[in-house]
């Protein structure tokens, strides 16, 4: 008897979350004692808001939060998104286009389930987050990538988009603020690719998780508002976790039409049925509050950004565009590589990621994980000392590289 593999095929070709993995393992460092300090892990070092904590603790003691509520998330929860959808994006929708999720990735997963049949591409622009192409994947998609580099900002243009598009294009992953290059599109490019999504009779996934997140004289603006006969094809994904400070909490949404939200909402019900109500009164609080605490910790993200940003771009053979968004530096460290640092000779950015982490201490993420070997990512959403400790560090072991 033949003897049948123990995974599947479908779960064997997904590859581990990268940045989980660079952080599961500065976190092991530092367990040992080491005086690791990690720019890995996108994610807030401030404490979630205290009336959102409140919140939660009163929902706790709440017991109609103690049962199974709906499947797709409390109407009070959906009612509240679409008001923050409509106040901060200029975007009108029903709660019925509303599906709350297990955060971010659950969206993400959910939305490409309900829109792909296999074979259907989808167009992802490089550098792009870990997990879009894992998730076509394992929707049964064909991702497509566009590579964009720092020479345009990590923008990519119509004309790169089309020359991606074949008959089996379905949709196209638009992400702006981006993860992880921290690059924001015009809006006349968001209004231009939304056009031109519109007349090819694609769908668009749009990632907006970091909209609060923008510096400087950008704007952040959403394509189904640009191109608002773009909506009846357009998903969005999004969540408190990047800018509430609630990672750990998990609470993400879909809105869409009421067919793909209907259709995702049909998978969740049997997948996970409602996310965790405690967390959900949580992310109520924080989309029907104000943004004042979310302008503190922009403030702090804003001075960070622009010292890790002046700082890398002092090391020899390390180019970092300035990033308008998110909380993400994308450095080119090409002019790096192949120079010999302390008895090595690195060639690709994952081995020069591993140096950094084995000789200076220091946890970054290898541009491998987003598609474009030749880059690291550091995250600056952590301390400033931290931050420049281990900007520093990185700086006096390249300083030795010949």
């Amino acid at each position: 008897m033949t003897e049948r593999p123990r995974v599947s095929a479908r779960i064997s070709a997904i590859s581990e979350s990268a940045t989980l993995a660079v952080d599961a393992k500065a976190k092991a460092m530092k367990a040992e004692g080491r005086p690791v300090i990690g720019f890995g892990a996108g994610e807030p070092d401030f404490p979630t808001p205290d009336y959102i904590v409140e919140a939660a603790v009163e929902a706790a003691r709440e017991p109609r939060f103690h049962r199974y509520t709906p499947a797709g998330g409390l109407p009070e929860l959906k009612k509240a998104i679409a008001e923050k959808t409509a106040r901060d994006s200029g975007y009108q929708v029903e709660p019925s286009q509303i599906l709350v999720t297990n955060g971010g990735k659950q969206a993400i997963y959910e939305a490409f389930a309900a829109m792909l049949d296999p074979g259907d591409e989808v167009v992802v622009v490089a550098p792009y987050w870990t997990t879009y192409p894992e998730s076509i994947k394992l929707a049964g998609g064909v991702p497509v990538y566009v590579t964009t580099d720092e020479t345009t900002g990590y923008l990519a243009s119509v004309e790169q988009l089309e020359a991606a598009r074949t008959e089996r294009t379905k949709v196209l992953v638009f992400v702006s603020p981006n993860n992880p290059t921290g690059a924001i599109y015009p809006r006349e490019q968001v209004r231009a690719i939304g056009q031109w999504a519109l007349d090819k009779g694609l769908w668009v996934l749009t990632d907006e998780i970091y909209q609060h997140l923008v510096y400087g004289d950008a704007e952040f603006s959403s394509i189904p508002v640009e191109v608002p006969e773009l909506a009846e094809r357009t998903v969005i994904v999004s969540g408190v976790a990047k800018t509430y400070a609630m990672t750990g909490w998990r609470v993400g949404w879909i809105i869409g039409p009421a067919d793909v939200i209907k259709a995702a909402g049909n998978l969740q019900s049997h997948a996970t049925s409602n996310v965790a109500n405690v967390s959900q009164a949580a992310a109520l609080a924080a989309v029907s509050g104000d943004l004042s605490a979310v302008d503190a910790m922009r403030e702090s993200f804003d001075r960070r950004r622009t010292t890790i940003v002046r700082m890398l771009n002092e090391i020899d053979g390390v180019l970092c565009p300035e990033p308008q968004g998110a909380f993400y530096a994308y450095p080119s460290v090409k002019g790096v590589l192949g120079k010999v640092i302390r008895g090595k000779r690195p060639s690709t950015s994952a081995e020069l990621a591993e140096l950094i982490l084995e000789e200076a201490e220091v946890a970054v993420v290898p541009g491998e994980a987003f598609g474009t070997p030749g880059y690291v990512r550091l995250s600056y959403a952590l301390g400033d000392e931290d931050l420049v400790e281990g900007v520093s560090r990185i700086q006096k072991l390249l300083a030795e590289a010949e």
